[in-house]
């Protein structure tokens, strides 16, 4: 079996009191539903000698051009699944960080074939995978508990 690491975000922005959250059109996947289209987070692979945080702002300014992410200290959280890949099971674990943005213009890579920045409920309902709808809910409450989050 074959084991494979990614780091992603769950980015937030703030405007007008509300907070909105990024989600990423992928153009593909073809499982055991079939090939189809899905909504998630921004992420990808660790490389060579790449610590997460490296990672995570390397996939985001690929995948949204994103460049003024903060990460929200004391929110870590993974993910495990398995899938097939041409006959090969993959052990996959995803390491999400809480971010923050000020920007609201997004320029989506080539694996991407649109983007929404969606309030809490209307971006769970979007989410296609329950281990990120599971995710978003975590960052949410999360978010909730915390007093104010310092400027920057």
């Amino acid at each position: 079996m074959k084991h494979e690491k990614s780091v992603g975000g769950i980015i937030f922005r703030e405007e007008a009191g509300k907070k909105y959250f990024l989600l990423l059109h992928y153009t593909r996947i073809n499982d055991k539903k079939g090939e189809h289209t899905y909504w998630d987070f921004p992420k990808g692979h660790v490389e060579e000698s790449e610590s997460e945080v490296d990672t995570l702002f390397r996939e985001i300014e690929e995948e949204t051009g994103l460049k003024d992410v903060k990460i929200i200290e004391g929110f870590r959280e993974k993910i495990k699944y398995f899938f097939n890949l041409k006959g090969t099971l993959i052990n996959k674990e995803v390491v999400f960080f809480l971010c923050k943005t000020h920007t609201e213009q997004v320029n989506i890579s080539s694996e991407h074939t649109g983007f929404a920045w969606l309030e809490y409920k209307e971006a769970e309902e979007k989410l296609d995978f329950k281990n990120s709808k599971n995710i978003l809910t975590k960052a949410n409450e999360f978010l909730g508990h915390k007093k104010k989050l310092t400027e920057w």
